[in-house]
């Protein structure tokens, strides 16, 4: 697959999630995804279902802002992408509740394609650096 596509199947799933878009978050994914995001409860989904019902949850708690490629890394079938994203935490993230407040971490994204779809996205995030800003006193204490 050329990187070409690899990256339009790539922005249009961030663009999906950032409009709030469940069903177009997972519109380019083949229907035996691997959808892996690491420390988050409920363990791999390994269809779209399960991977819609993980995009519906985090969209209700976050509201991802800006999601900014920093490096890419590219073979026949894969991608691996790190990523800084900016977003607001508006329910509960990683046990912590959000109280609205707007992050910033690092997190690696791992791609895999097939037959012109994404068939396995694993995510790695900076859950200490979320942690540490939903819990660090507010600025206005």
């Amino acid at each position: 697959m050329e990187t070409t596509e690899m990256d339009r199947l790539i922005s249009e799933h961030i663009v999906a999630e950032m409009v709030g878009s469940a069903h177009k978050a997972v519109a380019m994914y083949t229907d035996d995804i691997e959808h892996d995001v690491v420390g988050f409860p409920g363990g791999p989904a390994r269809d779209k279902a399960g991977a819609q019902a993980f995009y519906e949850r985090l969209i209700r708690d976050f509201h991802t802002e800006k999601m900014t490629p920093t490096h890419s890394y590219y073979g026949s079938d894969f991608c691996v992408m790190e990523h800084e994203c900016i977003g607001t935490v508006t329910g509960n993230f990683l046990g912590a509740e959000g109280n609205n407040r707007r992050v910033v971490f690092r997190l690696l994204h791992v791609w895999e394609f097939r037959d012109h779809r994404i068939s396995r996205e694993n995510v790695w995030l900076d859950g200490g650096s979320i942690i540490a800003q939903l819990t660090a006193p507010s600025p206005e204490n």
